[in-house]
């Protein structure tokens, strides 16, 4: 039988309420052998520091590769950031996928061409970069505020301060922004080639496992506001029915105990 890690040894750092679990779905997807080590975040809701030991941002998610052919005091190949974790994997073992995590890149006779890309394919390379480039800024910031309104330790009376500064920013600016974001992709769903469930057509890609954590924890923090987009809601309903994002759950609750998806 074929060994679907080419002799690598893969070690993925997962830490709770983060963009890691992306990658655990597509280590999954790709019936990647590995070894899960979990960490949890501490009362500030920072990192551990031990993540430091791996790479000095200490953020996750973070992936280890011992290549098969790595002389015994080599150190393994470190890959930080969502992207380029995910396009190091597909190069690799994308072919271990059951269907292609990858759109066809180009039209009928136009290989090569300048301009000749399809359209499934422009999609996929633009979620790839939008999901942490345009989306996620924004999420984080709402996190921030809703935070800035509740902090913890703060005397009742002076409460009230943060929680008017808070709102103001997120009347100002943040609130038009994340609705001009789920009318984007409510558009982007509506008009997906082929008529397609995913962002880039008819079958899930790469770029919506990028997308999934973004949308999933929209779908709990949001609520509200995305019951009046029901192709976002049903697309984030979509993406945790996913088997791979079904197996990488039950591997966090099979190690960890539970798993709660949220920023």
């Amino acid at each position: 039988m074929t060994d679907p890690n080419k002799g690598t040894k893969i070690t993925l750092y997962w830490l709770s309420q983060s963009r890691s679990h992306r990658i655990l779905w597509l280590l999954e997807a790709l019936h990647l052998n590995y070894e899960l080590k979990i960490y949890h975040r501490g009362p500030d809701k920072l990192a551990p520091p031990e993540l430091k030991e791996i790479h000095p941002l200490g953020k996750s998610p973070l992936l280890t590769i011992q290549p098969a052919n790595a002389t015994p005091d080599q150190k393994p190949l470190v890959l930080a950031e969502s992207g380029i974790i995910i396009e190091y994997l597909l190069d690799h073992f994308g072919s271990n996928a059951e269907k292609p995590l990858l759109p066809p890149r180009w039209k009928d006779t136009q290989d090569g061409v300048v301009g000749g890309e399809t359209e499934e394919w422009m999609r996929y390379r633009y979620f790839m970069h939008y999901a942490e480039g345009s989306l996620m800024p924004f999420l984080v910031m709402q996190l921030v505020m809703d935070t800035v309104k509740n902090p913890p330790g703060m005397p009742f009376f002076v409460k009230p301060l943060p929680r008017l500064v808070a709102g103001q920013v997120e009347k100002a600016f943040l609130a038009r922004n994340i609705q001009s974001h789920l009318e984007f992709l409510e558009d982007q769903l509506r008009s997906s080639p082929n008529g397609g469930a995913y962002l880039c057509g008819t079958e899930l890609t790469a770029a919506d496992i990028m997308m999934s954590f973004p949308v999933i924890a929209m779908s709990g923090r949001l609520e509200e506001q995305l019951d009046k987009f029901p192709l976002l809601k049903g697309y984030a309903d979509r993406l945790e029915k996913e088997e791979g994002y079904i197996r990488a759950v039950k591997k966090v609750e099979e190690v960890d105990g539970k798993f709660e998806a949220s920023l």
